[in-house]
């Protein structure tokens, strides 16, 4: 094992003396039931009593206090806070799209969820949640090359009970949890978990006036997969419910059915505008060059959409002509679809009309307060996740027995947002998806006495199978580029998987492991430019029937249409082995060696603007993984120590790059990660428990893919340059007081947690202005509890009130950088109550 987060200590007092000691934590990263100090692998446990002192309410609030883990509630214009952007040791990704796989495994109840969207799971009914790090791919399977997120929920239990809680807090909190365990007989028990949150948005859009009037076109105007706007942005709107059935059929047949649905409808992330690239390339007066390859305006040579934008609105007809960019800054749209082609934008503010001037799209914007937008757009966040599964646990012997987990699962999902922070309907965005996926997995557990020593194997098959279809709308320069980009993913997965571990005896063990993989990919991407902008900036228009062709677009029957039909079909296959072994000086105390392969499945980039023949690809990761580690309890289970040490090989490296006004998926090359954890808790006294946890963490592009010298720093693949969402330096720690009061069990629980991470980026080119600076955020509660009955808590999160960007996009050639923050300092009181 390397770390190990302690929950919920201390729990138990040792037999002698009653001396206060630390709880055994049982965990399954192994498929099977064991004291996560007997498990070698980098394992964070938290368990729901732990989860629920520290006010965490979804896996996204983990990361703040887990070392070399990094979990963000939003990726990059997704606009919503269920997509989890999720980075184990530098290994992840930060993209929502269906055709990317997220590069760490999420599972609940051993069903993987397979998109990023939804994976931002509530954590109201949780027995314990399990951050795995490091490559997981021999026991939980695909795209685990950073780790796996494990969460176990609550299961029935033998008598009836009730717990629930009512929260309130900032800005306008209501939160309403219960989970109630009926019993039906001796063998059958059922549970039932439902959960509301609700809150105002932290970010207020407020109107935007000036003495001259200038014209707000409705975003209505545009396409988009929906329409709605918000007067806060930010919010949190949510409720679910999860329901369980456990048959005990025969003393060794154990059935456990599962079904649960959960409904978002809130306001979408905020936004940020950070800078306006509003420069235009030239100067007017007597500026002739014409707007055509091969001048200063040709995209890629300095041109940017809010530049040409400002041009058009500010030009006079004859600079609009000297330019040749009369097509440009002519109606938007095009001649095929007449319904939609909108007023011209040339000259609206250098006629003498003044009633349609336009607003400059400039420094204006800069969002000077992070707490107020002058967005008029769409902000929304909806989704809808259900699903059902089936566990079915036979013990075929003493120490043979067979599991099954069978899932199915549908994910609705659409957001949208504005990004401008103004009211021109100039960066516009909105996302929608459905994916159904259903997936069987099969294991073989057992245990034998071998050759003096004892031998756990597991040897399982797995099968996935997932259809997804997305939409996406994208309006930039008030129209001037106006984007839609519909694609179809279809997955099939087969996988076969086995690993053994041997207790030759006292103090040696071997873990011997692999997993063989084969997945088949089929995609269709649609991705159209509404406005057609190429043919405005060629001056070759659409219906001349020429033009498709000498512009490269691959469709003819479809002009609009820049990505090329008939994509073919990709498989993959890999086989990831694991090897290991331990040392046990004593029986509180492992030292173990590891090495691990992972491998995450490649697949197409999209969102392209300019019109392509062949779609772009990008090839599988493979990641290999040297760690050492050392485990320990001390002081008679007062005390727990565990270190671990890492390094690894990453090829092929994922990662998400702005080409234009476009962010693609593309392969940057290989990387080397380095990096040590530790922790440490301690049992101090009957009454204070303390839990430390730091780490380091080096990770660096050594081989980079595509262009190299002065133009490759730019795109953020120069040797040498750190990953994204990779922090030196964590540190952690979290102390814990209880106070008893009185003889009727009543007590008082301070719980605290201080949390410092050094700065990192939070994109692949390294953004300046979206650099997440050093942080140090401080949370804390105070609770009591009268017997077992009630409770009543207050606490904060983000205590020092540090604001930093929590992702975002550096879009040059759409002339602006914009980005979502992380939440202020939040209060919150809460009142819990069991029978």
């Amino acid at each position: 094992m390397g770390q190990v987060s302690s929950t919920d200590v201390p729990a138990d007092q040792a037999a002698e003396g009653g001396s206060p000691s630390i709880a055994e934590i049982v965990v399954t990263a192994q498929k099977r039931a064991q004291n996560v100090q007997d498990v070698p692998i980098a394992i964070a446990a938290f368990g729901g009593q732990a989860i629920q002192e520290r006010g965490i309410t979804d896996v996204s609030a983990l990361g703040n206090i887990t070392p070399s883990v990094v979990l963000d509630a939003g990726t990059p214009f997704a606009g919503s806070g269920a997509a989890l952007g999720a980075t184990i040791r530098g290994i992840g990704q930060n993209d929502f799209a269906v055709n990317v796989d997220p590069g760490v495994g999420v599972y609940v109840d051993g069903v993987y969820l397979a998109r990023t969207v939804g994976a931002n799971v509530a954590l109201p009914d949780v027995e314990r949640v399990e951050i795995l790090k490091g490559p997981q791919g021999t026991l939980f399977g695909r795209n685990t090359i950073g780790g796996a997120i494990s969460i176990v929920t609550h299961d029935p239990g033998d008598e009836f009970r009730f717990r629930g809680s009512v929260t309130t807090g900032r800005f306008s909190r209501f939160d309403v949890a219960g989970t109630t365990d009926i019993p039906i007989s001796d063998t059958l028990k059922s549970s039932i978990t439902f959960a509301s949150n609700n809150r105002d948005g932290f970010v207020e859009r407020v109107p935007y006036t000036q003495a001259t009037p200038f014209v707000q076109e409705p975003n209505s105007l545009y396409r988009e997969v929906g329409y709605r706007s918000s007067d806060r942005e930010g919010g949190i709107g949510d409720w679910s419910i999860r329901s369980k059935l456990k048959w005990e059929a025969a003393p060794n047949l154990r059935v456990i059915l599962t079904g649960d649905y959960y409904k978002q409808n809130t306001s979408g992330l905020p936004n940020l505008v950070l800078d306006v690239l509003d420069d235009f390339p030239g100067s007017f007066a007597g500026a002739g060059a014409p707007l055509v390859p091969g001048s200063a305006l040709t995209p890629g040579r300095g041109l940017n959409f809010s530049g040409l934008y400002n041009f058009c609105i500010n030009s006079t007809q004859a600079q609009i002509l000297a330019r040749n960019a009369q097509s440009i800054c002519g109606p938007r749209g095009t001649e095929l679809d007449p319904s939609t082609i909108l007023p011209a934008l040339g000259a609206a503010n250098a006629d003498a009309d003044l009633t349609n001037n336009r607003l400059p799209f400039d420094d204006r914007w800069v969002n000077r307060d992070w707490n107020r937008s002058f967005a008029t757009g769409n902000s929304f966040a909806r989704s809808k996740t259900w699903g059902f599964s089936g566990t079915i646990d036979w013990d075929i012997s003493k120490d043979i027995s067979i599991k099954s987990i069978t899932g199915y699962r549908e994910l609705t999902w659409a957001s949208g947002f504005d990004g401008d922070n103004s009211p021109i309907n100039y960066l516009h965005v909105s996302n929608s998806a459905k994916q159904h996926q259903f997936s069987q997995e099969l294991q073989l557990i057992g245990k034998t006495e071998s050759l003096g020593g004892t031998l756990n194997y597991v040897l399982g098959a797995y099968y996935f199978n997932e259809k997804a279809a997305e939409d996406s709308y994208v309006t930039i320069g008030n129209g001037l580029l106006q984007i839609r980009g519909p694609i179809d993913v279809q997955n099939e997965n087969v996988a076969f998987f086995g690993q053994a571990d041997w207790r030759v005896n006292d103090w040696f063990g071997l873990t011997v492991g692999g997993r063989y993989t084969s997945e088949t990919k089929s995609f269709d991407a649609r991705q159209t430019d509404f406005a057609g902008f190429n043919y405005d900036l060629f001056n070759c228009p659409v219906s001349v029937p020429v033009c498709p062709g000498i512009l490269g677009f691959p469709d003819p029957s479809d002009p609009l249409r820049v990505y090329p039909t008939n994509t073919p079909d990709r498989k993959f296959t890999n086989f990831s082995p694991k090897f290991g072994v331990q040392f046990y000086p004593d029986d509180d105390t492992m030292l173990y060696g590891s090495y691990t392969e992972g491998y995450k499945v490649g697949g197409w980039s999209t969102r392209l603007q300019n019109p392509t023949a062949v779609a772009p690809t990008f090839d599988d990761e493979q990641a290999t993984t040297y760690e050492v580690g050392l485990k320990t309890t001390l002081l008679d289970r007062r005390l727990r120590i565990n270190i671990a040490a890492f390094k690894t090989d990453y090829r092929n490296i994922q990662l998400l790059f702005q080409r234009g006004t476009n962010p693609v998926i593309e392969n940057a090359g290989v990387a080397d990660i380095k990096g040590l954890e530790a922790d440490i808790t301690a049992s101090i006294t009957r009454n204070f428990s303390l839990t430390m946890s730091g780490g380091y963490l080096d990770a660096k592009l050594t081989q980079v893919v595509g262009p190299t010298g002065p133009d490759s720093v730019q795109l953020g693949t120069s040797i040498g340059a750190t990953l994204p969402k990779v922090p030196k330096f964590t540190f952690n720690i979290s102390p814990r007081f209880e106070l008893p009061v009185g003889a009727d069990e009543a007590r008082f629980v301070l719980q605290g947690d201080y949390t410092h991470t050094s700065s990192m980026w939070n994109d692949a080119q390294r953004t300046f202005l979206l650099q997440r600076p050093t942080t140090d955020l401080f949370n804390a509660s105070l609770m009591f509890e009268s017997g077992h009955h009630w409770s009543l808590t207050v606490g904060g999160t983000n205590l020092s009130n540090e604001r930093f960007i929590v992702n975002g996009i550096g879009q040059k050639s759409g002339g602006l950088t914009y980005a979502s923050p992380n939440r202020p300092r939040e209060w919150y009181a809460r009142l819990g109550v069991q029978f």
